[in-house]
């Protein structure tokens, strides 16, 4: 069920592939893995006293990683989302319990932490189902044209943006299931077209909190926007998930209006 949930999972290779391949995990794996060579180094200094109190805080810090985890696993609704936030957790509860063991160490992890979210994000979902990846000129030409399909939901987005990225696997896994003749899906980077940002009313600034932005056009007007206009850039960003989509631009009602009329 939970793999349902969150849109398949990966084997054991794949996963594997991930760490080696991807320098966001390959980075983290690296610093958890130092924490090992730490801890038993760390062993042979401290008292047995000592080092029985040590091990019975490893063993509530991860017990508390492990509820935090099981909790993400069933309420997140894509991987990319779960892995960002069990990776998160598991920095918190690293450095926590390495500020038991040695303020420096703790130290010496926030900056590493640090310098690997400044040099590899987290790498977004692949695959594209049936969206269009378009530049804004391609977009314009495709909703003036009278032979395109007469709905267009577009999504606004850029890499540089946590948020997209936790959401990336939504748009295509939704496009794969309401795509068709008279309702078509589109993608534009706003990370590679900035200035596309201000045709279509959408704000860069406070740290892209806009993004994604999701924009229903019928016959090249806008008919439906997410979020909506007014959304302050410094207000918590409303949950995106599928079912939000679905429900905001009413696709359930555009697929039976073309189910029907076939």
């Amino acid at each position: 069920m939970v793999k349902k949930k969150l849109g398949g999972g990966m084997n054991a290779f794949e996963a594997l592939n991930k760490i080696v391949s991807e320098p966001h995990y390959l980075f983290h794996f690296l610093v958890f893995f130092s924490y090992f060579v730490v801890r038993s180094s760390a062993t042979q200094v401290l008292s047995p006293q000592l080092s029985l109190r040590f091990l019975r805080r490893e063993i509530q810090a991860v017990l508390g990683f492990a509820v935090l985890a099981a909790v993400k696993l069933v309420k997140e609704e894509t991987w990319e989302g779960f892995i960002a936030d069990t990776i998160f957790y598991a920095k918190l509860f690293l450095i926590a319990i390495s500020l038991v063991l040695d303020y420096h160490l703790a130290l010496w992890y926030t900056v590493l932490f640090s310098v690997i979210y400044l040099l590899a994000q987290q790498p977004v979902f692949e695959e594209l189902g049936d969206v269009n990846k378009l530049t804004p000129l391609q977009l314009e030409t495709l909703l003036t044209e009278g032979h395109t399909s007469r709905y267009w939901l577009v999504e606004f987005r850029a890499q540089c943006s946590s948020t997209c990225i936790r959401t990336s696997r939504c748009f295509p896994e939704l496009s794969v299931t309401y795509s068709n003749k008279n309702l078509s899906f589109g993608s534009v980077d706003l990370g590679l077209f900035p200035n596309a940002a201000e045709r279509f009313g959408i704000s860069l600034s406070g740290g892209m909190n806009q993004l994604p932005t999701y924009i229903l056009f019928e016959n090249a007007t806008e008919v439906a926007r997410f979020p909506e206009w007014g959304f302050e850039a410094k207000a918590p960003y409303p949950p995106l998930t599928k079912g939000r989509i679905v429900r905001h631009f009413e696709l359930d009602r555009l697929l039976l209006e073309y189910v029907n009329g076939k």
